[in-house]
C-alpha cells in the first residue's frame, strides 16, 4: 500500500487526486434529509424584507434553552427589544414541520466591510413547498402585526443631523429621523366636524382600495393640498393624519434639492406607508427662479430642479416606485401655486383650513378648559363675535391658555375678539375714506420725532459726562 501510494503521488497530478477524492466522498457519504435556506441581511443596496420579518418574528420565539440574547432600549421606546446573539438557535414549529433558525455573523472580506449577517433556516426537504408557500408568508404576517403594535412614528428630514434608526439603516445617506411625539389627533383638532369626517372617510377609502388602484392602472398614492392663513392648524392636521394611519412623515424642503436627479434619489429612499410633506409650496417658487437663472446664464437644465422634474416625481413614471403613499402640500396662498400642480392626480383633495368656527371654539374650550356645556354665558357672545371676526384657532387657543379659571379665560377671549373686530372696522373705514395713507404718514412722522428725541437725550448725557470729567 505504501508503494502504491508513493507511485500514485508521483504519477497522478494533485488536481486529479483532489477530484478523485471528492468524487469518492460524494458517492460514499450519506445524503442529508435537511434543506437550509440562507437569508442575507441585504439584497444589493436595499434591506432584505425576509430578513427584517424574520428578525421581528424570532424576537417572540425565544425558548428557555437559549443561552445568549441581545437586549436594547432607546430613550423613547416603551418596551425592551430582544434579539438573538450570533450562533444562537431557535426551534419553531408550523403544523407538522419542525424548523430550526440560526443567526450567523461573519467578518467581511474587505478591510472595512464590517459584519455580514444572515439567518439560516433548516427543515426537512419534503416540506419545502409548505415552508415557501405557507410558513414564510405566515412569518411576514406575524411580523407586520408585531410592528403595528410597537410602531413608533418617525419624522424624517434631510436636515436632521442624526437618526433614531435602531438598526443604523442609512436611507440613501440623505434622511435623518426623530421619534414623532406630536399629540394631535382628529379628536383634538379645532375643525368643522363635517370636514373632519370627510377627511377620515377619504383616508379610510384610500387604504382599502389597493386592488382598485391596480385595476384602473394608477399608482397607489393620494395627494392633499392644505391651504389657509397661518395658525389654522395645517401642520397639526398632518400630525393627526400620521397618528391616525401610523405612517411616518418625510419632511421635504424643495429649496434644499439642487437637481431633478437628487429629487428622484431622495424620493426613492422613502418607504411605503408614509406621508411626504412639502410645506409652503408657494414659497418654493425660487426653485423655478433658479431654473430661469440657469437658462439666462446658458447653463444646462440638469444643473437645477425644474417644474417638470417635480411633476414627474409626483405624478409621472417615478411616482409608481412605491405603494400606499400620501403626499401633502401646504400653503398660505393657494393662488400663488402653479396650476399644473393643482390638478387631480397631483393634488387630489383641496382642504381649506379656515378661521376658527363656533364648533372649533367649543372643541378648544373642552380641551383647554374642560367646559362642555353650551349654556355658558360667554358662549353666545363668542359665537356672535366669531361669525363677524377672523380669528385663527391658534389665536383663540392662546387666549384660553392665559388662565386656569374658565370665566377669566373666556372673558379674555371676548376682549381679544372685540379688539380684532374694532381693528378690522377701523381698517375698513380708513380704506373707504382714503385716510390710510395719511395715518401711515403720521405714524412714520411720530417715529422720526421719537428717534430725534432719543438722539438729543444721548447728546445731552455725553455733554454732562464731559463736564464732570473736566
Amino acid at each position: 500500500m505504501m508503494l502504491v501510494r508513493s507511485v500514485a503521488n508521483e504519477l497522478i497530478p494533485h488536481q486529479l487526486r483532489s477530484y478523485l477524492y471528492s468524487a469518492f466522498r460524494y458517492f460514499f457519504t450519506p445524503l442529508s434529509p435537511d434543506l437550509t435556506l440562507a437569508i442575507d441581511e441585504r439584497c444589493g443596496m436595499s434591506k432584505n424584507q425576509v430578513y427584517e420579518a424574520a428578525e421581528v418574528y424570532l424576537s417572540t420565539r425565544i425558548s428557555p434553552k437559549t443561552e445568549r440574547l441581545k437586549l436594547s432600549k432607546t430613550r423613547k421606546q416603551k418596551h425592551f427589544t430582544i434579539g438573538l446573539e450570533k450562533g444562537e438557535l431557535v426551534v419553531d414549529g408550523f403544523e407538522d414541520v419542525r424548523l430550526t433558525w440560526r443567526f450567523v455573523c461573519t467578518e467581511g472580506q474587505k478591510p472595512h466591510g464590517g459584519e455580514k449577517k444572515h439567518f439560516e433556516l433548516s427543515f426537512n426537504k419534503k416540506h419545502k413547498d409548505k415552508v415557501l408557500d405557507f410558513y414564510l408568508p405566515y412569518v411576514f404576517l406575524k411580523a407586520e402585526e408585531i410592528k403595528k403594535q410597537d410602531k413608533m412614528i418617525k419624522l424624517y428630514s434631510r436636515q436632521c443631523p442624526f437618526s433614531c434608526e435602531d438598526d443604523n439603516e442609512r436611507r440613501g445617506g440623505s434622511w435623518g429621523s426623530i421619534i414623532l411625539e406630536h399629540p394631535a389627533t382628529f379628536d383634538t383638532l379645532a375643525m368643522d366636524p363635517a370636514l373632519k369626517k370627510m377627511i377620515i372617510d377619504d383616508l379610510e377609502m384610500f387604504l382599502r382600495r389597493k386592488a382598485y388602484y391596480k385595476k384602473v392602472g394608477k399608482a397607489w398614492k393620494r395627494g392633499y393640498l392644505l391651504y389657509g392663513p397661518p395658525g389654522t392648524g395645517k401642520s397639526s392636521l398632518v400630525a393627526a393624519m400620521a397618528n391616525y394611519l401610523k405612517f411616518d412623515i418625510y419632511d421635504l424642503g424643495l429649496t434644499s434639492v439642487r437637481s431633478d436627479a437628487e429629487l428622484r434619489r431622495t424620493l426613492l429612499s422613502t418607504t411605503n406607508r408614509s406621508i411626504l410633506l412639502i410645506e409652503d409650496i408657494d414659497c418654493s417658487s425660487e426653485v423655478l427662479e433658479r431654473q430661469m437663472r440657469n437658462k439666462n446664464k446658458k447653463l444646462p437644465d440638469k444643473t437645477g430642479l425644474t417644474l417638470s422634474g417635480i411633476l414627474n416625481c409626483i405624478d409621472g413614471l417615478w411616482s409608481s416606485c412605491g405603494d400606499e403613499r400620501i403626499i401633502v402640500f401646504t400653503t398660505n396662498y393657494k393662488d400663488r401655486i402653479d396650476p399644473a400642480l393643482l390638478r387631480p392626480g397631483r393634488m387630489d383633495l383641496h382642504i381649506n383650513m379656515s378661521y376658527c368656527t363656533t364648533d372649533g371654539f367649543r372643541l378648544l374650550a373642552s380641551n383647554y378648559l374642560g367646559i362642555s356645556s353650551k349654556h355658558n354665558p360667554f358662549f353666545a357672545e363668542i359665537d356672535s363675535l366669531l361669525n363677524s371676526t377672523e380669528a385663527t384657532p391658534a389665536e383663540a387657543a392662546e387666549e384660553l391658555m392665559k388662565s386656569d379659571d374658565p370665566n377669566i379665560a373666556l372673558q379674555g377671549l371676548v376682549n381679544f375678539l372685540k379688539r380684532k373686530r374694532d381693528e378690522a372696522d377701523d381698517e375698513t373705514e380708513n380704506k373707504a375714506t382714503g385716510c390710510g395713507e395719511v395715518d401711515s404718514s403720521v405714524r412714520r412722522l411720530n417715529a422720526i420725532v421719537s428717534r430725534v428725541k432719543r438722539l438729543k437725550t444721548n447728546v445731552d448725557r455725553r455733554k454732562i459726562m464731559m463736564r464732570k470729567r473736566k
